[in-house]
């Protein structure tokens, strides 16, 4: 992703790197685009384990607790 362009969505993020993947793993790409397309993908990746780290951070802040007073508390899966 050059400097100029903006951070996608999340969805869309993910929506590219599962293109990105389902393109890699079906093996019709030339050797130089595969690279291409995988730093692509790393970079997404990337992208979208931020994006999830920082919702995790909100979700942790923003949990009440009984008595409706913000509280921070681990996320739980």
């Amino acid at each position: 992703m050059s400097k100029k362009e903006t951070k996608h969505t999340f969805e869309q993020s993910l929506s590219k790197l599962e293109k990105i993947v389902q393109a890699l793993e079906q093996g019709d790409v030339a050797l130089e685009d595969s690279l291409k397309m995988y730093e692509e993908g790393i970079q997404l990746s990337k992208e979208c384990l931020e994006t999830l780290g920082k919702a995790e951070v909100k979700i942790k802040q923003l949990t009440k607790d009984l008595n409706g007073k913000l509280q921070l508390s681990d996320f739980e899966e």
